[in-house]
């Protein structure tokens, strides 16, 4: 069944386009499909394999956003509330335009943070947002709080723009909760789910199971760079903080596709997870990024025109030909890894790679492939 997928990996692998790759596909029931090849680092011995530990990046968000909404179900947050109580540097935003700031109109919501309709950016998504920080010299992303304090690039609910809403959202979990972040996930969703090699900070043992972050030279080779989130940081990133496998990854999956619930554990409601596929953004285009940094990102446009933003992923808007049901949710991490969840017709499936910038078409065509094999599309 998977044959096409399997022969286009080892074929990427081979041709070194990538270092190497997991890649699952679950239904409701357990993993139906998990194939690796390569290596976790080009130039050293070890192969990827089921155990391979990742930076999943942004994939975090899907978890600080769950986290979120169990929050909200407690009555401890509410999605359209004002959050400037909660967080003081939430009030009197500003907004950037080409002459300078502007006080932001209306307030911040925790529904706007989880949808990216709040106007917080990143610099490499916003050629705008980029300029101002390397004219004022603010703070990079060092973990700590005040690199998260930047300008909104429209007023709250005006706009679309992928950025570090969420990890705003994960400071309100903290707040909320009263519990770090770290602590919030381990006992609320990693525990409950089983996810044992999900986490901030990794032990040595997962380090020596980790993949190398890679690159690729002037000549199309690829190189391994030095990478790491911030040791002991002072802010856990909401965003993009987690390293996690492709098992772990998988059960996340399939608690979505199981209305918000696995193996005897439930973390969310069936009614919330239902709402997971309804969009956020209106008449706003979602999805697209236009790089502003093109070491860390190509341009990205999954579904030109048409995606929406959901409370914890993109929305699949419609059929996407290669098998995916109308309301499927989606998204990946900044090093090229990508995942969906289907709850229309069970099923779900991740690809993980360690390869900057992000929106590599090898990758891109290699999880079109796993998709079109998982729903047996000729």
């Amino acid at each position: 069944m998977f044959q096409r997928f399997e022969r286009a990996l080892d074929d990427a692998v081979a041709k070194g386009k990538i270092a190497g790759a997991v890649a699952l596909v679950s239904d409701r029931d357990g993993v139906v499909f998990e194939h690796a090849a390569g290596r976790r680092t080009v130039g050293e011995p070890a192969a990827m394999d089921a155990a391979t530990v990742f930076w999943i990046a942004s994939m975090t968000k899907a978890v600080t956003s769950v986290a979120a909404l169990q929050l909200v179900e407690q009555g401890k947050l509410t999605l359209d509330g004002d959050l400037a109580a909660l967080i003081p540097e939430l009030a009197n935003l500003k907004v950037l335009t080409a002459e300078g700031l502007r006080p932001a109109k209306g307030a911040v919501t925790l529904r706007q943070l989880l949808s990216h309709t709040c106007g917080f950016a990143y610099g490499f998504t916003s050629p705008e947002l980029s300029a101002y920080q390397r004219a004022t010299g603010a703070t990079p992303n060092d973990g700590s709080r005040a690199a998260l304090i930047q300008p909104l690039l429209f007023d709250p609910g005006e706009g679309w723009i992928y950025g570090t809403g969420i990890d705003w959202a994960g400071v309100a979990v903290e707040a909320a909760g009263g519990q770090r972040l770290d602590a919030w996930f381990a006992e609320h969703v990693f525990g409950p789910l089983d996810m044992t090699d999900t986490g901030f900070v990794q032990t040595p043992e997962h380090d020596a199971r980790r993949a190398g972050v890679h690159v690729r030279g002037p000549d199309g080779a690829l190189a391994p760079i030095p990478f790491g989130m911030p040791p002991n940081p002072e802010l856990l990133s909401g965003g993009g903080g987690l390293y996690s496998t492709a098992r772990d990854y998988g059960r996340f999956l399939r608690m979505l596709l199981n209305g918000g619930a696995l193996d005897g554990a439930r973390i969310l409601s069936a009614e919330t997870v239902r709402s997971l596929s309804d969009s956020q953004t209106a008449t706003h285009r979602a999805g697209y990024i236009r790089t502003a940094a093109a070491d860390l990102s190509n341009d990205f446009d999954p579904y030109p025109h048409q995606a929406g933003h959901g409370l914890a992923t993109m929305v699949t808007p419609q059929p996407t030909g290669d098998g995916r049901s109308a309301g499927s949710l989606a998204w990946g991490g900044l090093a090229n890894t990508y995942y969906w969840a289907d709850p229309v017709a069970g099923k779900a499936g991740l690809l993980l790679t360690q390869l900057l910038p992000f929106g590599d078409t090898e990758v891109l065509a290699l999880f079109k492939a796993l998709e079109r094999d998982a729903y047996a599309v000729s």
